[in-house]
């Protein structure tokens, strides 16, 4: 099966009772594609729900890796109203509109907002609205949306699922009516397999052009179609009762960035701060010590089963944590290296010696000297309770905080990638067989 179905010229793609089929997007002068994602901070459901942690990553940080990996968009931009979300927009590549305080009511609308964007940004002549609460969206769904408008002349384009669900008519307890059914006859009831089912909008993106807002005040309309996703991607998150859920889709579905490899070979990590709690308690005597979790040492041996080395990081000036590593490598058979103030001058010819590009590198750091390395490598980690600038760096970040368990959730995270890549290669294996 195909990732998703379009639908091109014709009358399948043509909304009931929209204007007739004008081409709004014959605009003079040169194109500005803008990817347009609007983060209020009052949600109401989930309190800061556009950057709570969803699967170790900011929700907005999942459209926002899609929008710029896709390389679409002349310019990414978050709408908010608030300094949190603004920072995490910037660390992921986009850039903000601070909408006025007239569209960030709780009953300002969708349209109102992007209304004003455009108002701001004159140079933008097509609007793709992304919706933050849509975490599986990959680039290839926006780039292939996004060519209806440019390669085929749609004026506006949104996002569909199809669903095999029967709707019968509301009726109020009182009234003492019957219902009946929506869409389907209830004595000729089709099989699953004998259905088509139904295009339902899934909320993943809406693409406009400039005229079509500012001239006629719609997101759909004109020469209209929808592009359809699959199943799998189509996450929308409203309720605290969704996330679990949508947590559970993302790491399997979701889009983890252009240099996620397809296998970690290793594995470098910081010991303290990831496998200690960053805290040296002393005795009465005076003498230092710190502790390490068993389920993180479970990590460790996790990775080395699955033929993953991993390398322990020290500093010079850290020599309690010195120990603790020493004595860990010679229970669990790792090499220790003692970094200075620039880690990744001390880790490169590691990486080198094993004749390895960084993206087939796992790294689980911990502070602002670890970031350098924490962008570099394929993949990469910090605990739950890691300062800003290295959370902003990382790929993911561990519900678990540092010395209880944060190593073992990376390497769960790892080896759950690695099965992801091998069950996708043996599919293409077997797509390419069919031919």
């Amino acid at each position: 099966m195909a990732a998703c179905e379009k639908c091109l010229p014709g009358d399948k793609g043509q909304l009931d009772g929209a204007p007739p089929a004008t081409n709004t997007a014959r605009a003079e002068g040169p194109r500005h594609v803008a990817a347009l994602i609007l983060a209020r901070g009052g949600s109401k459901g989930i309190p800061l729900k556009n950057i709570k942690m969803l699967a170790g990553v900011p929700l907005i940080g999942w459209v926002l890796r899609a929008a710029v990996d896709s390389n679409m968009f002349d310019s990414v931009w978050v709408s908010t109203d608030h300094n949190d979300i603004e920072e995490v927009a910037k660390a992921w590549g986009a850039r903000v509109h601070r909408r006025s305080p007239d569209v960030s009511k709780d009953s300002s609308t969708s349209l109102e907002t992007i209304k004003e964007f455009v108002k701001d940004n004159k140079e933008v002549t097509v609007v793709c609205n992304i919706q933050a609460t849509a975490p599986c969206l990959h680039p290839f769904h926006l780039k292939e949306a996004l060519e209806l408008i440019t390669n085929h002349g749609f004026d506006s384009v949104f996002s569909v699922v199809r669903r095999h669900q029967f709707r019968w008519q509301e009726v109020k307890k009182e009234s003492g009516e019957l219902t009946t059914a929506l869409n389907l006859v209830p004595a000729n009831r089709p099989r699953r397999q004998d259905w088509d089912g139904e295009l339902c909008e899934n909320g993943s993106f809406y693409f406009t052009t400039k005229e079509l807002i500012v001239e006629q005040g719609l997101l759909q309309g004109g020469k209209v179609t929808y592009y359809e996703m699959l199943p799998e991607y189509s996450v929308d998150i409203d309720v605290d009762i969704d996330w679990p859920v949508a947590e559970q889709r993302v790491l399997r579905y979701g889009y983890f960035g252009r240099e996620t490899p397809e296998v970690v070979h290793l594995m470098l990590c910081r010991v303290s701060g990831c496998l200690t709690e960053g805290r040296i308690f002393l005795s009465a005597s005076g003498e230092e010590m710190v502790s390490i979790n068993s389920r993180d040492t479970m990590g460790i041996r996790m990775l080395q089963r699955e033929d993953v080395e991993v390398v322990l990081l020290t500093s010079s000036e850290d020599p309690v944590t010195q120990s603790l590593a020493d004595k860990l490598a010679q229970r669990t058979n790792c090499l220790v290296v003692q970094v200075g103030k620039e880690p990744l001058e001390d880790l490169s010819p590691v990486v080198e010696q094993r004749k390895l590009q960084w993206n087939y590198v796992a790294y689980m750091g911990a502070d602002e000297p670890d970031v350098r390395v924490l962008n570099l490598a394929g993949l990469s980690a910090v605990p739950g309770d890691a300062p800003t600038v290295a959370i902003n760096a990382a790929k993911y970040t561990c519900h678990s905080v540092g010395g209880k368990g944060a190593m073992r959730e990376f390497a769960e995270h790892i080896l759950l990638q690695k099965k992801k890549a091998k069950s996708q290669m043996e599919q293409d294996r077997i797509d390419r067989s069919s031919f």
